[in-house]
């Protein structure tokens, strides 16, 4: 059954399906800020956090972006961060240039969707993700996700970041 987020206080049903904790993590392809493919097998053998924006030229994505940039020094190597939104590569080499953003991996999922389409959060006639955070463990599973109700909300970091904390040791 696909969720339901509100956006600009009106309910909006996402496009497909969110995965379910506790199964193997949905694979995806992106791209970086070279138009280069990113899979999530590239980052096998880590603990991934995914932090799912709308767009990066909005506050609560920027601020949501910038703050899991400054949060991933307080991880070792085995743990990576990215941020995943329909902006153009272009657009968030940009961001990341004017903002330092250049600890967390930032990837666009313009070019197929394939991300938007695995983990259920395109929202129809925009083009635009639902803001999520989505765990997975070093194994490929997926351990924790949290879809934000309301797409103008922050995500809730703190628990994000412990339930990180506890996945990745």
């Amino acid at each position: 059954m696909a969720a339901e987020v509100t956006m600009g206080g009106k309910p909006v049903t996402l496009a497909g399906e969110l995965p379910h904790v506790g199964q193997a993590a949905p694979t995806f392809k992106v791209v970086d800020d070279k138009f280069a493919p990113v899979s999530l097998a590239d980052f096998k053998g880590k603990t991934v956090l995914i932090s799912a924006v709308p767009s990066l030229d909005t506050g609560v994505c920027a601020l949501q972006t910038k703050r899991f940039n400054k949060e991933v020094a307080n991880f070792d190597n085995n743990v990576v961060m990215l941020t995943i939104s329909e902006d153009l590569p272009f657009a968030q080499k940009r961001f990341c240039k004017v903002e330092n953003v250049d600890k967390i991996k930032v990837l666009s999922d313009s070019v197929w969707r394939d991300f938007a389409a695995q983990y259920g959060l395109m929202i129809p006639d925009m083009g635009l993700l639902a803001r999520a955070i989505f765990i997975i463990d070093s194994e490929g599973k997926l351990q924790y996700q949290e879809l934000v109700a309301d797409v103008s909300h922050h995500p809730d970091y703190d628990k994000a970041l412990a339930e990180l904390k506890k996945i990745s040791q």
